[in-house]
């Protein structure tokens, strides 16, 4: 424990006399540490208003010259300094210019201090000097305490901030958006409510929809993405500009592992659910595991068939019957004959070369297929019955 000296207690003295007298002049002294600050800092002045500015240094100063006149344990300097910086992160204030103002406040306060001793008590400012390591260390621990609200504030405001944001985003994706809304979801997305947009969906292969380990583009090229995590997969909101659905399929090629269904383009965040759905549907046309990408308008015969599951259960019996009663080997020759066989539009030459067989074996398959559905390839309905019944085997699940 330390020795009280007689000097000890003339600083604390002197301390105290320059902190009283300084009280008195509390708002000259608010008046010049905000323009001090204002003048030297333009986040000052586009964030923070000028009468709260005015008030919370006021409170500030009389916190802080008030801490020399009281005991620690009374001490609210730091408190204050925590109320203060929390409210500057909610205006967005930079960390750097709040911290900037405890050191102009740290040169106001001392100042003060000094004119004060040196009009009433000259004599006594080699005094005054000795305590002015205990001031700026006072100002110090009101920087820190800050510096650290802030940070935590910060760091609260950015959750919720992030949370309203997919929050606005899965109300336009689930089609909940009024006019209101849309308007609070343009402003917090930073989006345009018209514009051209797409809607992307993917799903990796073998992850059950688990795909937040594959990194996804922000952008491509000037097309802006914005990704959300879906309970069996993701689904992206892509700003397009002036890009066609083309060129966002080149683009994400390289990115697309699994599975990938793109909606039409449509014409504002108002319309995004509608993208959502459509997009939801092109990817249901993806027989395999991919990688594959699949455009909505280049699937709607088996887009058709995926959104009326039922009608095309019973198509593909109406149609495949014979054919799916065959013993599993026989039966996948059959079918995948016939899907060479519209693949290569009709041309022999072409689905013997995807199947690695001859001709006239594809010919054969393709009169034994007639035989059994009693449907011709020459026949336009007859291959379009064909088709649909095909895509259905394909894309549905098994009873």
């Amino acid at each position: 424990m330390g020795i009280r000296t007689a000097d000890d207690d003339e600083v604390r003295r002197i301390m105290r006399l320059a902190a009283g007298r300084l009280l008195r002049r509390l708002p000259e002294l608010t008046d010049e540490l905000v323009a001090r600050t204002r003048d030297t800092d333009e986040a000052y002045r586009r964030m923070v208003p000028t009468d709260d500015h005015w008030q919370s240094v006021y409170e500030a100063m009389r916190e802080g010259i008030g801490a020399i006149l009281v005991a620690p344990p009374e001490r609210r300097d730091v408190q204050q300094a925590e109320k203060t910086a929390r409210l500057r992160a909610e205006q967005g204030l930079p960390m750097d210019s709040l911290l900037r103002s405890y050191r102009i406040s740290a040169h106001v306060m001392w100042d003060g201090l000094v004119g004060v001793i040196s009009e009433e008590e000259p004599d006594s400012l080699p005094l005054l000097i000795r305590s002015a390591t205990k001031v700026w260390h006072a100002v110090d621990r009101q920087a820190v305490a800050a510096a650290d609200a802030y940070r935590k504030r910060e760091a609260e405001l950015f959750g919720r901030t992030a949370e309203r944001v997919q929050s606005l985003l899965d109300a336009l994706l689930e089609d909940r958006a009024d006019a209101a809304l849309v308007r609070s979801a343009a402003a917090a997305l930073d989006l345009p409510e018209l514009g051209r947009y797409a809607v992307v969906t993917t799903r990796l292969p073998g992850r059950g929809g688990q795909t937040g380990e594959q990194a996804r583009p922000a952008s491509l090229g000037t097309m802006r993405l914005l990704w959300r995590m879906r309970p069996d997969y993701e689904v992206a909101v892509v700003l397009l500009h002036e890009d066609e659905v083309e060129e966002l399929t080149d683009a994400l090629r390289p990115h697309v592992t699994g599975s990938a269904g793109i909606s039409p383009v449509v014409e504002g965040l108002a319309e995004l659910g509608r993208a959502r759905r459509l997009a939801e549907l092109a990817l249901r046309t993806c027989a395999g595991e991919g990688p594959e990408i699949a455009r909505l308008e280049d699937r709607l015969p088996a887009a058709l068939v995926v959104s009326q599951p039922e009608l095309a259960g019973h198509l593909s019996a109406a149609v495949l019957r014979p054919i799916l009663a065959l013993d599993q080997a026989d039966r996948e020759v059959l079918l995948g004959t016939l899907e060479a066989w519209l693949r290569c539009e009709g041309s022999a030459v072409r689905a013997a070369g995807q199947l690695y067989c001859h001709r006239n074996t594809v010919f054969n398959r393709i009169r034994r297929i007639e035989q059994l559905t009693g449907r011709s390839l020459a026949r336009p309905l007859d291959i379009v019955e064909l088709t649909l019944a095909l895509d259905a085997v394909r894309l549905l699940p098994v009873n």
